[in-house]
């Protein structure tokens, strides 16, 4: 068996088969498990990026059964049945019986990709860092400014995109600039930053229904966070953001602009609907057959947020259960029994924070705010969060953050916030390398 991608689908889906008569191959494109929901406390300075991204190998490393590595599926031979791997200056191919695509979703800047060298959006732990860089920048750099107007762009912080990951960056900023930061600076007040939070739709957290987004909205207001609805970005730039409302077409002068508008399918979805014949959907997921199999191939499965099926939401619940569903598809398989019954999603509900000790939940018909649904919060993300060592860190962590006025996790650096410049600008060192290599005539 072949497992593409180690979140939480394809994680819940290897562990699912750790007593299964198989060989499982788990490829990943880094060695670290992450924890995507706690991203934007990484970007914030609450968490360090190893509470929530522990490494794969240890995490499985008494299941004997997996053979980890690390790589980035590039291409897929349905008929042959290998996946092709590219990883750090080497390429290698895998075979399968079984394959599980696990790959997750992407940043989408809805064909405006060219907004994520000024707007960095929130799927990876390079994010996270180099936001986390451009927010504590902005701070400092404001402090150096002779003019008041290039202070005021430092201290303005645009997030774009009002659901639950927009909402918790905006009001962990506004937290950063009332609560943790004022008299630590000589020359700014850090409380004069404007923290703006703009959505194309109608309300914030749109999905959480009309009780819970205005508790949410009212909150962020107490925050100070400026909210914009019914604002379309037209426009992003270094120093700025171009937004389109029912008024008119205006320009908010930023610094530090951050997406959480959308998401979309990889790549990798692409490249193997072309290899299967299989159909995606708009964002570019692949539709599946009721157990997650992909039409006319009954070896292949997708789940989590690479899958289109029954309108589920890109959440981490789908991966999970989409995860253990088809491991145990695949051992009623081998253990010669009828498939069991169409996989159907349980939903556990949603949850998300927007300042400390203040969140808001809908778990069935249960609509939770304030203290008490920032208590769930906790205890959910604790239970999910892998292994002993980081549950008790990321405590610790909150309790200095949340019942203190500091932030464990302040330190960024220059190369953190402007590697992905300095990537794209000078390409993949492996492959300098390797191209130097080959054209030495020695």
């Amino acid at each position: 068996m072949v497992v593409v991608g180690a979140g939480f689908g394809g994680l819940f889906a290897t562990k699912s088969l750790r007593k299964a008569p198989v060989d499982v191959t788990l490829i990943n494109s880094t060695a670290y498990h992450l924890f995507q929901p706690l991203l934007y406390q990484v970007a914030t300075g609450i968490l360090s990026e190893g509470e929530i991204a522990p490494p794969i190998r240890e995490i499985l490393r008494r299941q004997g059964n997996v053979d980890v590595r690390l790589g980035t599926v590039t291409g897929i031979d349905a008929t042959a049945r290998t996946v092709t791997v590219e990883a750090p200056g080497i390429d290698y191919t895998v075979g399968y019986d079984t394959l599980i695509v696990a790959a997750g979703a992407s940043q989408s800047y809805f064909g405006n990709d060219g907004y994520a060298d000024h707007a960095p959006g929130m799927k990876s732990i390079d994010d996270a860092l180099e936001l986390r860089a451009r927010i504590f920048g902005a701070f400092e750099l404001a402090d150096l400014q002779p003019d008041p107007a290039d202070a005021e762009r430092w201290l303005t912080f645009v997030v774009v995109g009002a659901g639950p990951t927009g909402v918790e960056m905006a009001g962990q900023i506004a937290e950063l600039a009332h609560r943790n930061l004022p008299g630590q600076y000589r020359h700014i007040d850090p409380r004069r930053a404007r923290v703006i939070l703009v959505d194309a739709l109608d309300a914030v957290l749109n999905t959480f229904g009309d009780h819970l987004s205005t508790r949410a909205l009212r909150r962020l207001h107490l925050l100070g966070v400026e909210v914009e609805l019914e604002t379309r970005v037209v426009g992003v730039d270094a120093t700025g953001i171009e937004v389109e409302t029912k008024r008119g077409r205006r320009r908010i002068e930023s610094m530090t602009k951050m997406w959480a508008a959308g998401v979309a399918a990889p790549p990798l979805a692409t490249r193997l609907a072309e290899a299967t014949g299989a159909a995606t959907d708009r964002a570019g997921r692949l539709r599946v057959n009721p157990d997650c199999s992909l039409p006319g191939h009954p070896e292949i499965y997708a789940v989590g947020d690479m899958m289109s099926l029954d309108a589920l939401p890109g959440v981490a619940q789908v991966a999970i259960q989409s995860g253990r569903y088809v491991a145990g598809q695949i051992k009623r398989r081998l253990d010669g029994r009828e498939p069991g019954p169409p996989f159907k999603y349980f939903d556990k509900g949603s949850m998300a924070t927007i300042s400390r000790f203040s969140a808001v939940a809908s778990v069935g018909r249960v609509r939770v705010s304030g203290f008490l649904g920032w208590l769930m919060w906790l205890a959910v993300h604790l239970l999910y969060l892998v292994g002993f060592k980081n549950r008790v860190t990321a405590v610790l962590h909150w309790a200095v953050s949340f019942l203190g006025r500091g932030r464990s996790e302040r330190v960024s650096t220059f190369q953190q916030a402007y590697a992905r410049t300095a990537v794209r600008e000078y390409g993949n060192p492996f492959d300098r390398y390797t191209t130097n290599r080959s054209s030495d005539p020695s």
